[in-house]
């Protein structure tokens, strides 16, 4: 078992946080994504995690023992970086084995495993191969390999597949998941790409500016967004915000947007001021009735669907439509929200309560 749990864990340079008391747990096997942007505390927690930086203060247990103050060569954890640090002297068959030459395993031994590594990745025509001459997704197979090889407790990636084309990043993608699902291994993987994380994750945690803003699967976060910056990092196009001064009680399940009234989730909590509705583009209806209009100032065509951009009394958003309605620039359509998929959020962008988003975990 290679349960991890996270438990206030900080971490400061200095006058500089770059982890801010951040909690969740990695249950065992599960694929788990570390998501957000550059600079937000995603790769030093992974850090802290493998052993390569200690926390200022906070636990880190693995398999029920706290780990936060051992050295890495004490955490059974394997490490894949982005840039693949393989040595370049040796080749491939030298690269997966040397952990293992390292911990004095017996030849026999050491080749058994090489040869069953290899053949999980299907790199067994490779094996002699000088690792210079390799294409970028061979030498990350190699990186995963010598991984793998340890039969580690846990595995940490750091955007391992961030060096590849985006057509070879999508089959990696798939090929990592994959080979997840056979070892059942617990993984955990930093990312700045949502849609990576949205088709590899068991779970995700979303972090800024070195707070978690949400711990959850992917289609809690997606639907139930705890914050407008996790609702607007997630999703492509992202949700749309239409702000709006007002007020709604506990109970309440309409709101007046523009002078019009919109049906949302039962609200759980009361709030006042401004407020924002948050919707995806996809629950976004045109018709050629209604009292909440907008007119059309592009169309973006995606083939099966297309992306209309529309410009209301409370700002621009978008509409995922499908291709076959019949849209032009200029046209004034009325527009209809799927009411129980609508979010409000207060003014300090936090997510009210309600039937749609009760249960959230969020941090911050």
């Amino acid at each position: 078992m290679a349960e991890i749990v996270i438990n206030n864990l900080r971490k400061d340079f200095g006058d500089f946080t770059a982890v801010k008391e951040s909690s969740f747990t990695i249950e065992d096997g599960e694929f788990f994504m570390l998501l957000g942007p550059s600079g937000c505390g995603k790769t030093t927690t992974l850090r802290m995690i493998a052993g390569l930086e200690l926390p200022t203060s906070g636990e880190i247990y693995l398999d029920g023992e706290e780990i936060s103050q051992r050295p890495p060569s004490q955490r059974d954890i394997a490490f894949v970086f982005q840039m693949f640090a393989l040595y370049p002297h040796m080749n491939v068959r030298r690269n997966i084995s040397y952990p293992l030459i390292s911990q004095g395993m017996k030849r026999r031994d050491v080749r058994a495993k090489v040869a069953e590594v290899s053949a999980i990745l299907g790199i067994e025509e490779i094996l002699d191969k000088p690792v210079g001459g390799l294409s970028g997704g061979d030498r990350q197979r190699v990186a995963l390999g010598r991984a793998i090889v340890r039969d580690p407790k846990a595995f940490m990636m750091d955007e391992p597949l961030g060096a590849l084309d985006a057509e070879f990043r999508e089959h990696m993608a798939e090929e990592l998941r994959a080979l997840h699902d056979r070892m059942n291994a617990t993984t955990v993987y930093v990312t700045h790409d949502q849609l990576e994380a949205m088709q590899m994750g068991d779970k995700i945690v979303v972090m800024n500016n070195a707070v978690v803003e949400q711990f959850g699967t992917p289609q809690d976060i997606y639907d139930r967004p705890a914050s407008r910056f996790v609702a607007d990092f997630i999703g492509s196009p992202s949700m749309n915000f239409l702000e709006f001064e007002g007020q709604v009680e506990k109970g309440q399940s309409t709101v007046m947007l523009d002078g019009h009234e919109v049906q949302i989730p039962v609200q759980l909590q009361d709030a006042s001021g401004l407020l924002a509705l948050g919707v995806r583009p996809e629950h976004i209806r045109l018709s050629d009735q209604g009292e909440f209009r907008a007119e059309v100032i592009a169309v973006e065509y995606l083939g099966t669907t297309q992306i209309v951009v529309l410009r209301s009394g409370l700002g621009d958003l978008k509409a995922r439509i499908n291709a076959s309605v019949l849209v032009s620039v200029g046209d004034s359509v009325a527009l209809e929200f799927e009411g129980s998929t609508i979010t409000l959020f207060d003014s300090n962008g936090r997510a009210l309560r309600s039937v749609l988003n009760e249960g959230v975990i969020a941090h911050g």
